[in-house]
């Protein structure tokens, strides 16, 4: 909702500005300019792209829109379980979790807490590294440097979408000055034509450049930081994960281990410590 409203407001502001001065809003409508323009930067986005990333872009553009803020239940649920997982390794050792782990979505365990496997990023990040763990001794300072070295990856390939506007936001304006010349190459071929017939196709020309420097700073710049924001949030989730993963491999008790991954949430979803005591309180009875 945020977005959208963000939207409107930088359109009533620039087109409402535009018609206050004394502009003509119909004067903007250039059908040909806004086929140059966005046509080329599709065409280029897709050149540049590789499929895979294209599909992820998809899928996260979708996600913005639909998805204002955190779960609610996931970091309650992730705690919850967590300090199930570890209370069962604690008494019984790593493989009590053989069967939790193979089949999460149908383990009595995991099917406890249902907001984790609704997120397969989280879910796929603590199954994988629970089983690394199992599978043989691996030190504590081995596995953090392992965790890290996967976060980092996922971070990055989740960037690439991010990434991939953000070079479109920036080659906008050159696509508006593409359209704009383009504008001024047949202005030019019809210089002999009537006075305010060349003034009305120098106008058209102009408002390519508009359309560019628009498109840029008001609609695909901020889809890209829209996009960072996402991938960050859910960094986050998983740098948690791994900080409870981490301590817990050092030898702390679960809730030391939890209260580290308390501490990798965002600022704005970070609940303090009563509130994490009061979550597994509630789990737990």
């Amino acid at each position: 909702m945020s977005k959208l409203v963000g939207l409107v407001i930088i359109i009533l502001s620039v087109f409402g500005g535009y018609m206050w001065a004394g502009g003509v809003l119909l004067a903007l409508w250039q059908p040909a300019e806004i086929l140059i323009i966005f046509g080329a930067g599709l065409g280029a986005l897709i050149i540049a792209t590789p499929r895979p990333v294209l599909m992820v872009m998809i899928e996260q553009l979708k996600e913005i829109l639909k998805v204002e803020k955190e779960d609610p239940e996931l970091y309650p649920q992730l705690f919850g379980l967590m300090s199930m997982l570890m209370t069962q390794i604690q008494m019984q050792g790593l493989k009590v979790i053989d069967d939790h782990v193979e089949k999460p979505r149908e383990s009595s365990l995991f099917l406890m807490y249902p907001a984790i496997l609704e997120h397969p990023n989280v879910l796929n990040f603590l199954i994988d590294n629970l089983r690394l763990q199992s599978m043989g001794k691996i030190s504590p300072h081995d596995l953090e440097h392992i965790l890290e070295e996967e976060i980092h990856r996922i971070e990055e390939d989740s960037m690439r979408p991010s990434h991939a506007i953000g070079k479109l936001a920036e080659a906008m304006p050159g696509f508006g000055i593409l359209a704009a010349v383009m504008g001024i190459i047949i202005t030019m071929s019809n210089i002999d034509g009537p006075i305010t017939m060349i003034g009305v196709k120098v106008s058209a020309a102009l408002v390519g450049t508009f359309i560019g420097i628009f498109a840029c700073y008001c609609f695909f710049d901020p889809i890209s930081k829209a996009l960072e924001h996402l991938v960050e949030r859910k960094s986050a989730q998983l740098r948690c994960v791994a900080a409870m993963l981490s301590a817990f491999a050092k030898g702390k008790p679960p809730m030391i281990a939890i209260d580290a991954g308390r501490k990798q949430i965002q600022i704005e979803n970070r609940p303090s410590f009563i509130e994490l005591e009061r979550w597994l309180a509630e789990q737990q009875s």
